[in-house]
């Protein structure tokens, strides 16, 4: 499996040996080994998530309380879609910073994100489904999101795609208003925690 690092600090793209004949397809998305060499520890793993999309459907950007927040280890078994990260940690050289992978069913390349940072994608074809290794269940509390469309993060969303988007993803804050309401992780309790983990 190879991997690197992404634009974004602490992200990381997988991507897998896929193994076709005439039966069909064999693939591994994810595999222990390999994450834990680029990472440092294991996958902690709370929460499977699925979730199945219209093209043009757009997701994001969501994000968590940190700590505990939620890592995720996601990738596209159907379909296809534009991932993308983005460091929402306050004081993260990274910071405002994105990345983006096109995740599908073809290459099935995975995307992990630490705790801290937010995630977005759009669907790019219909019956796009996604599926979510996440390191802690679901936190309504905890949960938070930022516009996707925020003009300042300029993220890369196809242009011939109308955005079908959720009313919480439609009124979230801006980048810029996160800030100012002072609900964003901060950089150094993201790096104390990933210490932890790797500690273990």
């Amino acid at each position: 499996m190879q991997v690197r690092e992404l634009a974004v600090r602490d992200a990381y793209e997988f991507v897998p040996k896929t193994f076709p004949d005439h039966r069909g397809l064999f693939v591994a998305p994810f595999q222990e080994e390999a994450f834990v060499k680029a990472l440092g520890h294991p996958l902690r793993l709370a929460q499977t998530n699925h979730s199945v999309s219209r093209r043009g459907t757009l997701r994001g950007v969501h994000f968590s309380d940190t700590p505990p927040g939620q890592a995720k280890y996601v990738y596209c078994p159907r379909g296809a879609l534009l991932d993308v990260v983005v460091d929402l940690r306050v004081g993260s050289p990274t910071f405002g910073r994105w990345d983006a992978v096109r995740l599908d069913s073809t290459g099935f390349r995975a995307v992990y994100l630490a705790e801290g940072l937010g995630h977005a994608f759009m669907a790019l074809e219909d019956d796009t489904a996604m599926t979510y290794l996440c390191s802690t269940g679901y936190n309504p509390a905890g949960e938070h999101g930022i516009s996707p469309l925020d003009p300042e993060l300029g993220l890369p969303w196809p242009a011939d795609l109308a955005s079908i988007m959720s009313e919480k993803d439609t009124s979230a804050p801006t980048l810029a208003e996160a800030v100012a309401d002072g609900v964003l992780p901060r950089y150094d309790a993201c790096v104390a925690f990933y210490e932890r983990l790797r500690a273990y």
